[in-house]
């Protein structure tokens, strides 16, 4: 092979064992099961609780069962990217924490953040390491404890977000055919003013006056992102396949960010493809930010055969949105 490729070989996610489901958020603010069902296709997510409990558990528990499930050996690892919102802290990087956890000496890590699409940015960005033939065992993780960053007084953020994620191994292909194939990435800051975080950064650090604001809070302005989201996410979804000459019959799974079931939905209208191939799973854990993609792969594992196409979108706050499409590396029945 004259160009090296990166390919996925291990997949695994994880999930803290707390649900709040829309019969708890009933009673917690002015909704029904029907209104959230409708909008937006959720009915629990999970939650991370105790004290002191961060994304980095969420990561470190995934890259544990990848090794094991993998047979690699922390010292191994050479890299390892976080793609989160929600890290544990502003430094050390979360990626960093998940390391030391997993006994991860001999590589180094980084966080990356771009909103909902970080998972699809931090694959594309592990996987040029890998073509450069410097790295040879890569995982990315993608992970966020969104609870943390929730109002939960307010209707039209809470009944979104879970919390959750999961992490894969990137090694250079040994093969032709599978790997990731080509990435399409795109961002635009003049959505920062309809989905941010308005203060705990350096532009408006934490106080008492941020805090009494519910400032630190995710604020989203639903219908504005709503239509940016789903004609950006159809749109790269579609470009992908045309810059490849792929058709609708060619693609044999669509893993779309778990944002919302109407967005899912026009997505694959866009690409022509039927819903019976594309990988839903938002009902059971909401938007889980950069973990929905990694989930998704995980519960599909055992339906993904080697050198299935598959097209990865994403889209999130920035804006930010992307799509991969990537060859699958090993049929998981006999690998």
């Amino acid at each position: 092979m004259d160009k090296i490729r990166a390919v996925i070989t291990g997949i695994q996610a994880w999930v803290p064992d707390d649900l709040l489901t829309n019969a708890d958020l009933e009673k917690m603010v002015d909704t029904t099961d029907e209104w959230i069902m409708t909008r937006t296709g959720i009915r629990e997510r999970h939650i991370l609780k105790g004290e002191g409990s961060g994304t980095s558990v969420i990561g470190a528990n995934a890259v544990k069962a990848l090794l094991e499930k993998t047979g690699t050996s922390p010292d191994e690892v050479d890299m390892l990217i976080c793609a989160t919102v929600t890290p544990d802290m502003q430094f050390p990087a979360t990626a960093n924490i998940i390391s030391h956890e997993c006994g991860i000496k001999n590589a180094f890590s980084f966080d990356l953040n771009a909103a909902c699409s970080g998972f699809i940015y931090a694959v594309a960005t592990a996987s040029k390491f890998v073509e450069s033939g410097s790295h040879k065992k890569v995982i990315v993780v993608g992970a966020d404890k969104m609870s943390s960053i929730i109002d939960y007084t307010d209707r039209a953020t809470c009944v979104i977000f879970g919390d959750g994620g999961g992490a894969i191994m990137l090694e250079p292909a040994t093969e032709e055919g599978i790997g990731i194939m080509d990435s399409m990435l795109h961002s635009d800051g003049a959505g920062m003013v309809h989905l941010h975080q308005k203060a705990g950064g350096s532009r408006k650090p934490a106080s008492h006056a941020t805090v009494d604001a519910k400032e630190h809070f995710v604020y989203q302005e639903g219908q504005a992102v709503f239509k940016f989201a789903v004609t950006n996410m159809a749109d790269v979804a579609a470009a992908i396949m045309e810059k490849n000459g792929l058709k609708s019959e060619d693609i044999a799974w669509l893993v779309p960010h778990q944002a919302n079931m109407r967005i899912i939905e026009a997505t694959a209208r866009r690409m022509g493809i039927q819903k019976e191939q594309v990988m839903i799973n938002i009902e059971r854990f909401g938007n889980t930010t950069n973990g929905t993609l990694p989930l998704c792969l995980w519960e599909w594992e055992n339906q993904l055969h080697k050198g299935d196409n598959i097209v990865l979108a994403a889209f999130g706050g920035g804006f930010t949105w992307g799509a991969i499409w990537l060859k699958w590396g090993y049929d998981p029945k006999t690998a």
